[in-house]
């Protein structure tokens, strides 16, 4: 340890045992005494750095004794034997697993000081340059931008039978979040069917109805940059302290942590400390968790802690009910026959639905015409016209769904029915046919199946399609499909 930093630091103790508070007697002064030096006797300093305080102490006993009897007196002893602007957290040591000779330890945020509030503005997409909260003497209360759309409201939420249960659960926790058996929610369902909508709608009516508390919401790809920015410059502390004052996290797309073994480190203890805290954690992925490969045992287990909820592909009833709510809103209301034409264009997701409405409007507005079931018809081949199909993993999926009338769901899962083991195979086929993904890229897309399970696959296709006249003609309308 650093003697000067124990020179500090018994300064610091003697300056709060000669101003602790005045008993009626000797005896109960040296009681009190007594009590304190037993405290602080197992508090040690492990580093002071840029005014940056690291304090370990053995449990969270310790820690909250200290807060609840000691943090005032703590924080002007700190201020006298240091100066202003301290940071201050603390170390807690863990269990220590068998064969490591240094303890295991997990960062936490202390309390903050009464003392007045300085508000400070954190911007949009904040950097690595992440500072504690908790600062001695005089906290500043970090203002984040939640990054939340407005439109992603509760009130704009369509709901169906494919997003019933998820938005009811969604809703549950907007009431009370933290404080429920959802935590943490992960949602998790294909491209476009309203997982990020779900999940900031949660935020808006948290941010509304306890303005106090602290939501954020980004992507994991920011989660993994500021990560790696904050390792760079050595401020993984201060990275994960920052993230322990959030009182609601939404993190999109989490199943982008696969590999990323550092970042997996970083977040296990910020999702334990926000758990064991009563913050609410909110999480969406294309996969279920089990499905979702490279991520540590540990971190999946702690994702089916609270509830995994599916949101489907919308049903042609509920995407007739997002086509008549995003277009009431632009005051445009359209006849029973262009409803059935529009639902019926986009038939896989919800963004798809959005994109193909907000063409028409642009067209409508642009050329000033009347909207008509012909001017839908003509707008949406123009749009299929100008636009280069992208031919990827779940496009293929989706036609060869399609094809054979099954859900994909079914094609994901593991049974070794032929009705679904055959077009499974043919999917993965087309994957390493029209896409440039690796074995094991397509294996992962697969619903989590082993590269050699591709391979195999593939070479089947080939070799079956030869002399199988019905696999030899699934295999020349699937082609037929995918590419045209």
């Amino acid at each position: 340890m650093d003697g000067n930093l124990m020179m500090i630091w018994q300064k610091c103790l003697q300056f709060m045992r000669d101003n602790l508070n005045a008993a009626e007697d000797n005896s109960d002064l040296k009681k009190l005494e007594k009590s304190f030096d037993l405290l602080f006797d197992k508090v040690q300093p492990i580093s002071l750095v840029d005014n940056n305080l690291t304090l370990m102490v053995p449990s969270d006993f310790y820690k909250e004794y200290i807060e609840d009897n000691y943090l005032s007196l703590l924080s002007a002893a700190l201020k006298k034997n240091i100066g202003k602007g301290v940071k201050l957290w603390y170390s807690v040591m863990e269990n220590k697993p068998a064969g490591l000779e240094k303890p295991v330890t997990m960062n936490m945020k202390g309390k903050t000081v009464p003392t007045p509030k300085v508000q400070e503005t954190m911007p949009q997409g904040f950097s690595s340059n992440i500072v504690n909260p908790f600062v001695v003497p005089g906290i500043k209360k970090v203002n984040i931008d939640s990054n939340l759309k407005s439109d992603f409201s509760f009130e704009n939420y369509v709901e169906g039978e494919s997003n019933k249960f998820a938005a009811t659960v969604a809703r549950s926790i907007a009431k009370r979040p933290g404080a429920t058996a959802f935590n943490p929610l992960f949602l998790y369902g294909g491209y476009g069917v309203g997982k990020t909508h779900l999940g900031q709608a949660v935020g808006l009516e948290v941010k509304s109805q306890f303005p106090d508390k602290v939501v954020l919401y980004l992507s994991s790809e920011k989660f993994i940059q500021q990560f790696i920015s904050a390792a760079k410059a050595h401020k993984q502390t201060e990275f994960a302290n920052f993230y322990q004052m959030v009182d609601v996290l939404i993190i999109d797309d989490i199943q982008f942590l696969s590999g990323k073994s550092a970042t997996q480190d970083s977040f296990f203890h910020i999702f334990d400390y926000l758990h064991q805290n009563g913050k609410q954690i909110i999480l969406t992925s294309d996969k279920a968790p089990a499905d979702i490969m490279d991520i540590q045992d540990r971190i999946v287990s702690r994702f089916k802690w609270g509830l995994s909820a599916e949101i489907k592909s919308p049903d042609v009833h509920t995407r007739k009910q997002i086509i008549v709510d995003k277009l009431s809103r632009d005051g445009i209301v359209l006849t029973e026959d262009m409803l059935d034409f529009l639902a019926a264009e986009a038939k896989t997701n919800v963004r798809e639905l959005i994109g193909v409405i907000n063409s028409v409007i642009a067209y409508s507005t642009i050329y000033k015409s009347d909207l008509s079931l012909e001017l839908l018809k003509d707008t949406i081949n123009k749009i299929a016209a100008n636009q280069k199909k992208v031919i990827n993993i779940p496009f293929i999926q989706e036609v060869v769904c399609d094809y054979f009338g099954i859900k994909r769901e079914q094609l994901l899962s593991k049974t070794r029915k032929r009705e679904i083991a055959l077009p499974r195979q043919l999917a993965m086929y087309f994957a390493k046919e029209f896409t440039n993904a690796t074995f094991t890229k397509i294996g992962e897309e697969m619903g989590g199946k082993d590269h050699s399970t591709v391979m195999y696959a593939c070479d089947t296709i080939k070799d079956v399609s030869k002399i199988d006249k019905e696999v030899k003609k699934y295999v020349k309308d699937l082609t037929e499909k995918i590419k045209n």
